[in-house]
C-alpha cells in the first residue's frame, strides 16, 4: 500500500475541484496512483471538473516562427517568474528559440526531433547559458513543434501564455482563407479540442470514456432515465436499503421527482449509488441507458473535437467548425493543429512570500 501523503491529496485535489476527503479516499482505493485517481474521481462523480490542462505550473511564454505561411514552428520556454517572462530580454531568447527551430527544419530537421538535439544547433545551448546568467533565473526550453501546409498561421494569446499554430490544405490562399484559419486558430486558443476529427481518437481513449461516462451515470442517481430510477427506489424500499423516515419523504414527494433528491439524505442517495452498481450488467444492457451512454459521449466528443466544436462566432450558435470551413471554401482542409499553453502539467513552486519573510525574522 503506497503512503498517501498530505502533497499527494494536495495535487490530486487541484487537478479535479474534488474535496479532500474523496481525494484521500481515491489515493487509497488506486494504491496512491495519480491517473487512476483522477479516473476514480470521475466515476464516483466527485471530481467536479478535470482540468484540461492540468496545472499551469511553471511561467514563461510561447513565440512562432514562419517560412512563407507554409511552414512554421512554435516554441514555449520557461521562466521562474511571470515578472521574467514580460521581460524583453527573455522574449528575444524565446524567440530565437523558435527561429532556431524553424532553420533547423528547414536544413531537414524533423518532427520528432527533441529538445536536447536543438540546444546542439546554431549555438544555442550557449545562449541559454548567457541568458541564465544575464537574467538571473533558470531557463528551460520545453518543447517545439513543426508544422507545414499549404497554408499556416498562427495565433499568440495573452502575450504568449498560448501558442497555436494551424495548417491546412487549399486550392488557392485566398485572404478569405488565411480570415477563416486565423479564426479557427483563436478558436483552438479559446475551447482547447484535443482532437481534429474523431477518427483521431484511440480506441482505447473511446473504451476509456466509455467506462467513465457508463460509471458516473450510475454514481448519479437522480441523472437516470426515470423508469430505471424507479426500479432502483422500489428494490431499496423491498429490500430495507431505505428506512421509514426516507421512505415517508419519498412518498411526500414522489409526485414531483424532479425535486426528490433534494429532499433524501446522503445516506438513501448512497444506497440507490450502491445498488445502481450491483445491478450494473443489467442497467448498461437497458436501451434506454445505452442511449444515455452514446448521449453524453456524443456531447462530449463535440467538446473534445476541433471539427465538431461550434464555432464560437457562428451566428445560429450551431454551425459547426466543419461546416464554417466549408461555406469558406470546399477545398479547405485543416490537417493539423498545435497548442501550446505555458506550464500546463507541469508543478508549480508553493510561492508565499509573505511565510518566506516570517521564517526569515524568526530565523
Amino acid at each position: 500500500m503506497a503512503n498517501i501523503t498530505a502533497a499527494m491529496v494536495k495535487e490530486l485535489r487541484e487537478l479535479t475541484g474534488a474535496g479532500m476527503m474523496d481525494c484521500k479516499k481515491a489515493l487509497g482505493e488506486t494504491d496512491g496512483d495519480m491517473d487512476a485517481a483522477v479516473d476514480f474521481l470521475k466515476k464516483s462523480g466527485a471530481a467536479k471538473a478535470e482540468k484540461k490542462a492540468s496545472r499551469i505550473a511553471a511561467e514563461g511564454i510561447c513565440r512562432v516562427a514562419m517560412f512563407e505561411n507554409k511552414k512554421a514552428v512554435v516554441a514555449e520556454v520557461n521562466s521562474e517568474t511571470d515578472f521574467v517572462a514580460k521581460n524583453e530580454v527573455f522574449q528575444e531568447f524565446v524567440q530565437a528559440v523558435a527561429d532556431t527551430a524553424l532553420a533547423s527544419g528547414l536544413n531537414g530537421g524533423k518532427n520528432g526531433e527533441d529538445v536536447e538535439t536543438l540546444l546542439d544547433k546554431d549555438g544555442l545551448r550557449e545562449l541559454v547559458v548567457e541568458k541564465t546568467a544575464k537574467i538571473g533565473e533558470k531557463l528551460s526550453v520545453r518543447r517545439f513543434v513543426r508544422v507545414e501546409g499549404d497554408l499556416v498561421v498562427s495565433y499568440l494569446h495573452g502575450g504568449g501564455r498560448i501558442g497555436v499554430l494551424v495548417s491546412a490544405k487549399c486550392a488557392e490562399a485566398t485572404d478569405a482563407v488565411k480570415e477563416a484559419l486565423q479564426n479557427i486558430a483563436m478558436q483552438v486558443a479559446a475551447m482547447s479540442p484535443e482532437y481534429l476529427k474523431e477518427s483521431d481518437i484511440s480506441d482505447a481513449e473511446k473504451a476509456k470514456m466509455l467506462d467513465i461516462t457508463t460509471d458516473s451515470a450510475l454514481n448519479d442517481p437522480a441523472s437516470l432515465p426515470k423508469p430505471i430510477l424507479q426500479k432502483l427506489i422500489d428494490k431499496a424500499i423491498a429490500d430495507k436499503k431505505w428506512n421509514d423516515e426516507t421512505v415517508s419523504i419519498y412518498e411526500d414527494k414522489k409526485s414531483n421527482m424532479n425535486f426528490l433528491f433534494n429532499f433524501l439524505p446522503e445516506e438513501a442517495k448512497t444506497a440507490l449509488i450502491e445498488l445502481a452498481m450491483a445491478d450494473k450488467d443489467s442497467i448498461v444492457n437497458d436501451k434506454i441507458f445505452e442511449g444515455l451512454v452514446k448521449g453524453r459521449i456524443a456531447k462530449r466528443e463535440k467538446e473534445v473535437v476541433l471539427l465538431n466544436q461550434v464555432y464560437v462566432r457562428a451566428e445560429d450558435g450551431k454551425q459547426s467548425v466543419a461546416k464554417y470551413l466549408e461555406s469558406v471554401d470546399k477545398s479547405l482542409e485543416i490537417e493539423k493543429f498545435v497548442r501550446f499553453e505555458v506550464g500546463e502539467g507541469m508543478e508549480k513552486k508553493n510561492e508565499d512570500f509573505a511565510a518566506e519573510v516570517a521564517a526569515q525574522m524568526n530565523a
